[in-house]
């Protein structure tokens, strides 16, 4: 329960970027162009978000960028296809 409560003030914040990700996502339905604007614009607050949280905990190394960026790069290429489904 202690490992929780000590990260939970740093999950919060990407939670919450998540979770307004998905209501824009779900309102702008009709914009795919905004789509993609807040996709891009959720791979990179995940990115970011997960290099500041590894500064925190000083344990960044250039590994766990790339893993986030990989992470990420998928993500956005799976709901790119989707959003652009033939």
């Amino acid at each position: 329960m202690k490992r929780i409560t000590k990260h939970l003030p740093h999950y919060v914040p990407l939670i919450g970027i998540m979770v307004a990700g998905v209501i824009g996502f779900i309102i702008f339905s009709y914009d795919r162009t905004f789509q993609v604007a807040i996709v891009v614009s959720l791979t990179i607050s995940y990115v970011v978000w997960g290099i500041i949280h590894h500064i925190l905990h000083r344990d960044l190394d250039l590994s766990v960028v790339i893993e986030y960026l990989l992470i990420a790069t998928l993500g956005l290429l799976v709901i790119l296809s989707l959003i652009y489904r033939a």
